[in-house]
């Protein structure tokens, strides 16, 4: 029993972490950090989400972190 105790913590931490973020990612007009790369010329739109992809490679890694722990 201790075991799902623990996991049912860490799922619903990840439900609270992945709602708050699409709730914030929204009210930001969609999904643009401050730090990500957008190059527009005439015929060619460039976008690199590179602090996105900081910020999911650390949420990712904290949980991967957080489910080796137990």
């Amino acid at each position: 029993m201790d075991a799902l105790g623990r996991t049912l913590v860490v799922v619903g931490l990840v439900v609270t972490v992945l709602g708050a973020a699409l709730w914030l990612w929204g009210r930001s007009g969609g999904g643009f950090l401050p730090g990500d790369v957008m190059i527009e010329r005439k015929n060619v739109r460039f976008y690199f989400p590179i602090v996105t992809c900081l910020i999911a490679s650390a949420v990712l890694s904290l949980i991967a972190w957080l489910t080796r722990r137990s």
